[in-house]
């Protein structure tokens, strides 16, 4: 009687089938990966069960290896944005405090959709051990991206939407709400918002905080003129409130470079600053200091920001689960207000 022939091993595509995930999925379930929900982890171990599957080493070794990098991907049109002061100073602190867990860091800019599949190709291959995701806007595809990889993903900045597993954001509400609450302080009665993009999270969060401001003293919040943060639109945005509302005395621009328009345009308008219309904005980035006249602003920790979502990364990507943190802002009063 011939012998039984020996029953071949059964493979890990056939433990992602059974279980209904990816492949990449069922091997990150089985070497104990830190970022792989309950409930594939528990149909990745019944289906382990059922085939009688054996992990094979090698390709164990293979599957936990670790690139040695971690990416910064800001979701943007413009190829320079990595110029902006704001996103220096966060890249300086990225990078030191991924230098101090002997990561290397990845710069990438999703600015077409050649920039996209590249990073939605990122994420596929694991080429990176995590990523830093910033500058989300309202049905950014990327968020759909990072919600189903197979790698640590902290987003700087919260997105609009429900709140992401990991994250780290500035107070942009209780910011804005203490600008406008020093303007109204001044005895500014007419205070206007030139608020970011409203289709980002910080952009209809500092407007909130204008508005909670405004309602709190008993004042009527106007609607918003909106900018994306660069100096050009926040000149454009002041010359539109200029021709609709001309006895404005006050304006919150929600960054220095829109508040740094915003003198422009006054400036060229024969407004006085402050006498006639005092005007706070939001960062302190150096463009604050060299304003014409000196901006008051609300101080937000740039650097600070960039280095914690590294640290934040880095705990991740050693299988911890941090809380989302929000860092503190203050109010800064120079000349402008």
């Amino acid at each position: 009687m011939a012998e039984d022939a020996p029953r071949r091993q059964p493979t890990l595509a056939e433990v992602a089938e059974l279980a209904g995930v990816s492949r990449s999925v069922a091997s990150r379930a089985l070497n104990d990966a830190p970022h792989v929900s309950r409930a594939k982890r528990e149909a990745v171990a019944r289906a382990v069960r059922q085939l009688g599957y054996v992990p094979n080493p090698t390709a164990r070794a293979l599957a936990t290896r670790q690139t040695g990098a971690a990416a910064l991907v800001v979701s943007g049109e413009d190829p320079s944005i990595f110029a902006d002061p704001f996103f220096a100073q966060v890249i300086v602190g990225a990078s030191t405090a991924l230098e101090e867990a002997d990561l290397h860091l990845m710069l990438c800019l999703a600015a077409s959709d050649r920039g996209r599949k590249r990073v939605e190709e990122l994420f596929r291959s694991k080429g990176a051990d995590g990523v830093m995701l910033m500058a989300l806007r309202e049905d950014d595809p990327l968020a759909g991206v990072a919600e189903e990889a197979e790698m640590p993903v902290v987003f700087g900045g919260r997105p609009v939407g429900p709140a992401p597993r990991w994250y780290v954001d500035v107070d942009n509400v209780g910011g804005a709400r203490e600008a406008t609450e020093y303007l109204v302080s001044l005895g500014r009665t007419r205070v206007a918002a030139i608020c970011g993009r409203l289709d980002t999270e910080a952009g209809r969060a500092r407007y909130r905080g204008y508005r909670d401001a405004l309602l709190a003293a008993g004042l009527d919040p106007l609607p918003p003129q909106e900018g994306d943060f660069t100096e050009s639109s926040g000149a454009a945005a002041m010359a539109a409130l200029l021709a609709h509302r001309s006895d404005v005395d006050g304006v919150f621009a929600a960054n220095d470079n829109m508040a740094a328009g915003a003198l422009r345009t006054l400036r060229g308008a024969g407004r006085a600053v402050p006498a006639d219309v005092a005007v706070v904005g939001f960062d302190d980035l150096t463009v604050a200091q060299v304003a014409d006249p000196p901006l008051t602003t609300v101080h937000q920790p740039i650097t600070a920001l960039g280095r914690e979502m590294a640290r934040m990364l880095v705990t991740v990507i050693n299988g911890h689960d941090p809380s989302p943190l929000i860092l503190p802002t203050h109010l800064v009063t120079r000349s402008s207000a």
